[in-house]
């Protein structure tokens, strides 16, 4: 339900010229999908590297943020749908929401599953403004980039990408870091971070409708 309110939010800028339906769910589906295949990886991670909390922390953050890269490319950015500048901040976005939908399934699941119904409405709460806004922002970074070269040579916006997939693997990177490591302080500068991120990407929406 999270994932879905996020949604129908951001689908909302793009009411104008909105994207096909199927698409939309397509792109969600691929992102609830992109879970399931990094999992794996991340408990490799996490066997490799479970004492070295940055790498592990950093390392998870490259395998989310590129699989759900894979995800927005097959589930719209590679249509013919994908035909004006603000789409792949769309289709990100959207791929993202399927991510967190499915991932936030599987953390709640463990207190739902032992009757723990406050807790499960505490965790669901917390990853709605936290953790699916952090996804939404990072991946909204990657579609801006892309979104800012549409109409660039393909060498640049394959530069562009770059620089943006960059710059969501550290910003999920930070964010995590500041959680896990720095107590009740940190967890409050990664949600004025995410918010700030927000604020930010809304703004980006209003100028890729200008190009």
């Amino acid at each position: 339900m999270p994932a879905l309110i996020w949604l129908f939010f951001w689908l909302r800028e793009d009411r104008k010229h909105p994207e096909p339906k199927g698409l939309i769910g397509k792109t969600f589906f691929f992102g609830m999908l992109a879970v399931i295949f990094v999992l794996p990886f991340q408990k490799g991670v996490e066997i490799f590297f479970g004492q070295a909390l940055f790498a592990s922390v950093f390392l998870w953050a490259v395998l989310e943020e590129v699989f759900k890269l894979i995800a927005g490319y097959f589930g719209g950015l590679h249509s013919r749908e994908d035909n004006e500048p603000i789409d792949p901040i769309i289709y990100m976005i959207t791929a993202a929401l399927g991510f967190v939908a499915l991932e936030n399934t599987l953390f709640i699941l463990g207190p739902l599953l032992d009757g723990d119904f406050s807790q499960t409405i505490i965790t669901g709460n917390l990853r709605f403004i936290g953790a699916s806004l952090l996804h939404v922002v990072a991946s909204g970074f990657v579609g801006t980039s892309i979104a800012f070269s549409f109409y660039s040579s393909r060498i640049r916006k394959i530069h562009k990408v770059c620089w943006g997939l960059a710059g969501a693997i550290v910003f999920h990177t930070v964010f995590n870091l500041l959680i896990m490591g720095w107590g009740k302080g940190g967890t409050n500068v990664a949600f004025g971070m995410v918010w700030a991120g927000v604020v930010i990407l809304l703004l980006a929406f209003e100028k890729a409708k200008r190009i």
